[in-house]
């Protein structure tokens, strides 16, 4: 596939800004895909805001990115990239994760005989466990499991490659989880990976379904529930705009776990969303500048 990049480089904050600036947006071309990211290790405040867009940007698209940063911008650099498919190149021979009780890898790599091991390919979907949100997720089920959290039906909004409904499987085999997402590139990503590491589909107990679909807007995400875990490793503003549906969808005494905000204001925005509408803050993590929450609802007295 080709596609074309844009390039703006400014220190973190102001990257960190834009960012925060683009989930408050009502309006966005949902073609030009947008991500920040350190540059160096050595320099953490370098920072770079990058965009990809299917064909050559036009003045639309430069000053849209321009128009995330408060004062003036930085200069926008744009490139032509190859023919191939960027997500799966960048993927390629990424090392394993170990994050709770799981090792994600891509078929690469051997397994780890002394932990719980999935196998995640280089696709088009988010969610291969190397992202901080990620791999922070598969830490605290792997928390909630050994604080006795029982889980009978699951979700896994948002689920990308599947990666956090199959480990939710597998610390509650008897579940019944169901699995969303709004791209329906997700649907196939999500068989082929459920094939590949043996994780039965299906409507029972110890299987998944899958559905397409915008947050909660789908009869048959709504049916199976009340959920008594629900996973959302989305973006800080969905989450925020979710609130009221994850709080109907959630069991009394239900958990919670939320992910893809920075920490922040980001985060804070969150937590007030929640506990407006009835959850209570159970647990939280920090992997680099993201945050990931544990919420659980409150039961009804």
């Amino acid at each position: 596939m080709t596609s074309w990049k844009l390039t703006a480089h400014a220190p973190k904050k102001i990257v960190q800004a834009a960012l925060l600036a683009h989930d408050e947006l009502e309006e966005w071309d949902f073609d030009l895909v947008i991500a920040g990211r350190e540059l160096d290790e050595a320099h953490p405040q370098d920072w770079v805001l990058e965009g990809w867009y299917p064909t050559k940007p036009g003045k639309e698209q430069i000053d849209a990115l321009k128009g995330l940063f408060e004062g003036p911008a930085p200069d926008v650099e744009i490139e032509k990239l190859p023919e191939t498919d960027w997500v799966a190149q960048s993927q390629q021979g990424t090392p394993p994760i170990r994050a709770g009780r799981f090792y994600v890898h891509t078929p690469d790599f051997e397994p780890d005989p002394g932990l719980v091991n999935f196998v995640i390919p280089a696709s088009q979907a988010f969610g291969t466990g190397q992202h901080d949100t990620t791999a922070g997720c598969l830490e605290v089920l792997s928390k909630m499991k050994s604080s006795a959290i029982r889980a009978r039906r699951i979700a896994d909004i948002g689920t990308g490659t599947g990666l956090l409904g199959f480990a939710a499987m597998h610390l509650w085999p008897n579940a019944r989880t169901t699995a969303s997402d709004i791209d329906p590139v997700c649907a196939d990503v999500v068989h082929d990976n459920a094939e590949l590491n043996d994780i039965p589909l299906g409507s029972g107990p110890g299987e998944m379904t899958m559905v397409i679909a915008d947050g909660m807007d789908d009869p048959l995400l709504r049916l199976r529930g009340p959920y008594d875990l629900l996973i959302a490793n989305i973006l800080a503003g969905p989450l925020v705009e979710l609130s009221h549906d994850f709080a109907e969808n959630v069991a009394p005494g239900g958990s919670l776990l939320l992910a893809g905000l920075l920490q922040g204001k980001q985060e804070s925005a969150v937590r007030r969303a929640y506990r407006r509408v009835g959850f209570r803050l159970a647990g939280s993590l920090k992997r680099g500048d993201w945050a990931i929450l544990w919420f659980k609802r409150r039961r009804i007295i």
